[in-house]
């Protein structure tokens, strides 16, 4: 079944509107017809299920058959600060960590970032970014979509963390498995957890130290060197077992 997000304003007592591209992606190029069911949400808390009345030149109108408020949303918000790597690896990145139920993904230009985006690259590449994060909300059901925020540096996603309940950063050179299985264990519903990733070139030891001073904590994942765009993912998924109900 297909899926769509809209905005709360966009849905009535029985009925919902949808506007902008996907108007022209539900009649040109799935070629829906009347009675069709679809799933649509609210990209807060609650889905319902649909069928097409009205396909129309801007607007598809959806009559309402039921509402969900199953959550299909993690207990706890996971914040993805996902140091830059190179080449088309961020797109992977972003997909597979939508899957997996982030909450949010932000960008670091860490100090061994080979990629170097201006103000206008970044801007381009979030836009991007976004539109891969929307889609696999869409595909893996999720309730919301994750935002990906504007590129920040090491420091500022440091200070963008600082109120979250746990900081969690997988570092190569960390030991001690049986204390990272304590610390994810501890985990709780309800809370916020930011997890730290290096980009291809690792963290920089300084900004290990600048971590450690604010009371962040190292982790491991194993005996063995993950590439960043596997490290995420890793940390991703143990925390969703953790955490999932």
């Amino acid at each position: 079944m297909h899926h769509f997000f809209v905005n709360q304003d966009q849905i009535e007592e029985n009925i919902i509107s949808i506007i902008g591209s996907d108007v022209n992606h539900i009649k040109n190029v799935l070629r829906m017809k009347i009675n069709e069911q679809v799933l649509i949400s609210n990209g807060r808390d609650k889905d319902y299920l649909c069928s097409i009345d009205q396909i129309t030149c801007d607007e598809v109108i959806l009559q309402i058959i039921s509402v969900y408020e199953e959550k299909t949303e993690l207990p706890a918000k996971i914040y993805l600060f996902q140091g830059l790597p190179k080449s088309d690896k961020m797109e992977l990145i972003i997909q597979k960590a939508v899957e997996l139920g982030v909450y949010e993904i932000i960008p670091v230009a860490m100090k061994n970032s080979v990629v170097k985006l201006d103000e206008k690259k970044a801007e381009n590449k979030i836009k991007r970014w976004q539109t891969i994060s929307e889609s696999a909300a869409k595909q893996s059901k999720r309730m919301l979509i994750p935002k990906v925020e504007q590129v920040m540096t090491f420091k500022e996603a440091l200070d963008y963390a600082r109120a979250f309940e746990y900081n969690l950063i997988p570092y190569e050179n960390a030991r001690g498995m049986q204390e990272t299985k304590e610390l994810i264990g501890s985990l709780r519903p309800n809370s916020s957890i930011g997890v730290f990733i290096g980009p291809e070139g690792g963290f920089d030891n300084a900004e290990i130290e600048l971590a450690l001073s604010r009371n962040m904590k190292c982790i491991t994942l194993g005996k063995r060197i993950l590439r960043t765009e596997t490290a995420g993912l890793a940390a991703l998924s143990v925390i969703m077992f953790q955490l999932e109900k």
